[in-house]
Formats: C-alpha cells, sequence, structure tokens
C-alpha cells in the first residue's frame, strides 16, 4: 500500500494498522521526524533499533523478537535502519508471526526495479511512503508551522533561515530549535535573529568561498582583506568549501547524461537555493574533473594541517586554500 509522505505527516498513527512500513527516499530530515514522532506516539512500547547488516549476519536476531513472545512481553516497534532489496526474504519470512508488534524500515533511495520496494506497494499487510527532497515552498511551509504564533516572523526571517540552512530540513529544524530555545516569549528580532544564525558572518565567508571558485581574483583579494575568520569557524568553513567542490563534481558527472547545466542544477538533491543557481552556473565553467580532484586534495591537506597543529594559525591555512583554489579555477 502506498501512501503520500504529508498524509502521514497528518497522522503518523495511521501507519500502525500495517505489521510492516517502509520509509525511502533521500530526504534524511524527513524520515527522522517520522522515526521520532512514532517513538512520541508509542511510549508504552518498547523500542528496538537495528540495523539491516546485523540481521543479514543472524537473522534470528529480527525472528526471536517476533515470534517468541510471551503474555508479560510488552509490545513493540522495531526500527530497522539502512535496508534494501537484501532483506526481503528474511521480511517474508516474519509478516505472518507479526501480531501486535510493528516494523519500521528505512532505506534510502529505491528504484522502481527494487524487489523491496515492488513487495511493499503491492502488499496489503505492508506499506510504504517514498520521502523525496524537500524543496522552498515545502521548507517555507515547515517554517510557518513550526513557528506559528511568533510576534515578527517576516518573509526577511524566513529567508534568513533558509539562507542559514539551505534546503536541508535537518539544518532548518536545529535552526528552528535554537530560534525556539533563545525567543521564548514568542517574539522574534530581526537583529537577533542574525546574530544568532550567524548569517551575515557566514554569509561574508560564503561570498569570498564563491568567488574564489568562480576565479575572480579581484574580488577574491578584496574580500580575503575584509573579511573576520572567527577561530571556531575553521571546520564549517572548511565544510562550507568541501560542499560546493562535492557539488560542483556531482554535476561535472551529471553532465555526461545531461549537457544543459541549468536542467542538471535544478535536479540536483537537496535543492539549490534559486539565490544560488547563478553563482553555481558561472563556477561550473571554471571546473573540470581534474580540478575537481585536485581541489579535494587541498581540502584534505588543509584539514589535516589544522586539526593535527595548535601552532599554525589556522586563519591563515584556510587564507591560503582559498587563494589556491582560485588560482585552480583559472589553470588550464
Amino acid at each position: 500500500m502506498i501512501f503520500k509522505s504529508y498524509i502521514i505527516e497528518q497522522n503518523i498513527q495511521s501507519i500502525s494498522k500495517y505489521k510492516i512500513f517502509l520509509f525511502y527516499g533521500e530526504n534524511q530530515g524527513l524520515k527522522k521526524e517520522f522515526k521520532e514522532k512514532i517513538k512520541f506516539h508509542n511510549k508504552e512500547k518498547e523500542i528496538l533499533n537495528l540495523i539491516q547488516d546485523e540481521i543479514i549476519k543472524n537473522k534470528d536476531i529480527l525472528t526471536n523478537e517476533i515470534k517468541n513472545k510471551s503474555l508479560f512481553n510488552k509490545e513493540k516497534i522495531v526500527f530497522i535502519s539502512q535496508v534494501n532489496d537484501k532483506i526481503l526474504e528474511i521480511l517474508e519470512e516474519v509478516v505472518e508471526d507479526i501480531k501486535e508488534d510493528n516494523i519500521i524500515l528505512f532505506a534510502d533511495v529505491l528504484d522502481k526495479k527494487s524487489k523491496l520496494r515492488n513487495y511493499f506497494e503491492k502488499s496489503k499487510n505492508c506499506g510504504i511512503a517514498p520521502c523525496y527532497q524537500d524543496n522552498e515552498i515545502t521548507i517555507r511551509k515547515i517554517i510557518l508551522e513550526k513557528l506559528n504564533g511568533y510576534q515578527g516572523l517576516s518573509g526577511q526571517i524566513i529567508n534568513l533561515i533558509i539562507q542559514s540552512a539551505g534546503l536541508d530540513r535537518n539544518k532548518i529544524n536545529n535552526e528552528i530549535n535554537k530560534i525556539i530555545s533563545c525567543f521564548k516569549d514568542k517574539k522574534i528580532d530581526l537583529k537577533k535573529i542574525d546574530l544568532l544564525l550567524n548569517v551575515r558572518e557566514n554569509d561574508d565567508f560564503n561570498l569570498l568561498k564563491d568567488e574564489a571558485l568562480k576565479g575572480n581574483k579581484i574580488n577574491t583579494n578584496k574580500l580575503l582583506a575584509d573579511t573576520v575568520f572567527e577561530i571556531e569557524n575553521n571546520i564549517y568553513y572548511l565544510n562550507s568549501i568541501n560542499q560546493r567542490i562535492n557539488k560542483l563534481n556531482e554535476i561535472e558527472n551529471m553532465k555526461k547524461q545531461n549537457s544543459n547545466i541549468e536542467s542538471v542544477i535544478s535536479s540536483l538533491k537537496p535543492p539549490v537555493f534559486w539565490k544560488d543557481k547563478p553563482m553555481l552556473i558561472e563556477q561550473t565553467k571554471k571546473w573540470n574533473k581534474k580540478k575537481i580532484k585536485e581541489a579535494l586534495k587541498k581540502t584534505y591537506n588543509t584539514e589535516i594541517k589544522i586539526k593535527s597543529s595548535s601552532s599554525i594559525r589556522k586563519d591563515l591555512l584556510i587564507k591560503n586554500l582559498i587563494i589556491e583554489l582560485c588560482s585552480t579555477a583559472n589553470s588550464a
């Protein structure tokens, strides 16, 4: 039985009548939310967390939990993560033995040929829901729902939250939790939000990173002089650079099937925030496989130096990396 994820969001208890339920897809944040909601609404039940690999090695781990029941056992919810087609045979063995318990599965992307996906889509005793990536519309809806009743919530503040976290539901939820913790009186102040989310500081660095990866030497040198590097943010700076280089690598790989850059960028998961698309398009013109491999090696070496030495100034390492990446972008 196939469900739309938004239907389950409205009524998480609707899945309890199915012996086994499968959530699959690339939206890790949504799957995490479903798991937390299921646990919240079933506090009286015993919760068991397993991963597929340990069940494949010893299937008795699952079969014993389902088949060996006594009058004194609590009802169980068994969460099984990282599943794929390999677990199907074991599930088929236990499905008829499930009485009061529920098995909840979590998988990454399953294509239409997946035996596991096909089994769940056709089964009357099992349910399945795809968890597709959020887009800007769904992210805005999440923010509005979770900050409902907060005075001062505006389009500008919503844009700041998205600017800080992108279109990643996990990161969005983290930022929302920060806001809820900080504004207990439910009165949101734009300046305080700006400081809380560190948007301006991160914006300065992201602009510097983007100009460097675009190969703009003049802007990169100017921004290097103006940007303040905070010591505690060194790993954030590296992660930000790595994420963008990996994104360029992903685009480069996808170009083999689709030469239309705008189309490729629109199909990326998670989606690229619309404000970032023009810069990303410009950067793709400067990078190829060879350069990307070189850039990833440079960022890795910089990370090793930052983590292994206490005597070197970390901000200088980041600045040197930025200069090297700008130079690589412009190389033949």
